[in-house]
């Protein structure tokens, strides 16, 4: 703690001495984005800020680092252990990476006065120190553009007004609104951060907290406001690429998409089930189909249960799919097979009918909303879950 503050005096007095030099004016910080890349780590964009300073030259920090080589990494990653880095490089550096992948950069400067640009430089510098530099990300609240933002309100000590996103209404009405705008190309890693996540992204957002995603924060700023009325940003200019140019992938075809293959999904479990009512008993057909069903649905299910009671992955609990995906399911699986199992079956999806129910309700209600392509998943579980309670019922 002694350090630090030495460091913090230091800092202060160096730019004390500059401002009374005039170096201060001489500093440049701006925001830049890198607007959104393929991979799905980029879908929303990424934000640092740009120092541009007559002593120390020109250098980018950012939040978005971390080390794939850490013990347990993935594990870790997996369990919400979520551990990021700031950094610093130099600014050509950086933009060659996002050059290299095609995308494209914008840089927003900002209208600060010397002494809130040399408090930036405090703040980055005492971010960037080994025992700060680490912190536990959040992919909603507190992540690469959130951090710079929260540097530049810390530097003119004030909260900005924030301007509008281009944003559908709908998309900045929930963080996971928010998401499936962004991941609109995507939809099989939509689908998974539909199962994954719970009801905690479905709560009603405000316009500020969409500064979570780059690409917003870049249109927010744009017309951000300090409390006299003054624009922050001084200009705009494009370092990488050009307006309209994206590596995004194009929309995934209708037959690759989770929705697609739900529906099949669905229509084999109406025929397995048609077939099973017709003979009053399940064929091998519907058994090897539940096997198949009810084993992806309890291994879906494992996954919950652990993102929700392991995972300190703040919006994976609560999770009401575990109403319907959940442990529970592999009884189907090994009981289809065995004939002393016959009520435990009955008994299991009479309960299973009863909390698809519920859980189409809670849907219903906007609890949670629900990724479209799993409601013929439902209905292909309660279609089984039917058949089965008649045929045993008739038996």
């Amino acid at each position: 703690m002694t350090v630090r503050i030495i460091i913090s005096l230091m800092l202060i007095l160096s730019g004390s001495i500059a401002m009374a030099e005039g170096g201060a004016d001489d500093i440049r910080v701006s925001l830049l984005t890198a607007r959104a890349g393929a991979d799905i780590y980029q879908l929303e964009g990424h934000t640092a800020l740009r120092i541009q300073s007559p002593d120390r030259g020109d250098y980018v920090i950012n939040w978005g680092l971390f080390d794939f080589a850490a013990p347990n990494f993935v594990y870790r990653f997996v369990k919400g252990e979520t551990d990021y880095m700031a950094g610093a490089a130099p600014t050509d550096r950086f933009l060659e990476m996002y050059r290299r992948e095609g995308r494209v950069v914008v840089e927003q400067a900002l209208n600060l006065t010397p002494f809130e640009k040399l408090r930036v430089i405090e703040l980055t510098d005492n971010n960037l120190m080994p025992a700060n530099r680490v912190y536990r990300y959040n992919y909603v609240l507190d992540n690469c553009a959130t951090r710079p933002l929260a540097v530049i309100e810390r530097a003119i000590c004030d909260t900005l007004s924030l301007g509008a996103t281009s944003l559908p209404a709908k998309s900045v009405s929930t963080f996971r609104n928010a998401m499936r705008h962004y991941h609109v190309n995507y939809p099989w890693y939509q689908f998974g951060i539909d199962l994954a996540l719970g009801s905690g992204i479905d709560r009603r957002i405000s316009s500020r907290e969409m500064s979570f995603a780059p690409e917003a924060l870049e249109q927010m700023m744009s017309s951000a406001e300090r409390r006299d009325g003054a624009k922050l940003v001084e200009g705009t200019s494009v370092l990488v690429g050009a307006e309209g140019e994206s590596p995004v992938l194009p929309p995934t075809p209708w037959y690759l998409a989770p929705m697609f293959w739900c529906s099949i999904v669905l229509l084999v479990s109406i025929c397995v089930s048609v077939g099973q009512i017709r003979r009053k008993s399940p064929g091998v057909a519907s058994k090897i189909f539940d096997t198949l069903f009810y084993l992806a649905m309890g291994l879906a299910g494992c996954v919950i249960i652990f993102l929700v009671v392991i995972s300190v992955h703040e919006a994976t609990s609560p999770n009401w799919l575990l109403l319907w995906l959940n442990p529970l399911c592999f009884i189907p699986v090994m009981a289809v097979w065995v004939k002393r199992m016959e009520k435990l079956l009955f008994s299991y999806q009479i309960l299973n009918f009863a909390s698809l129910i519920v859980l189409l309700i809670l849907f219903g209600c906007g609890v949670q909303s629900p990724n479209a392509a799993f409601i013929p998943l439902i209905v292909a579980d309660g279609v089984r879950a039917l058949s089965c309670i008649k045929t045993n019922r008739n038996a």
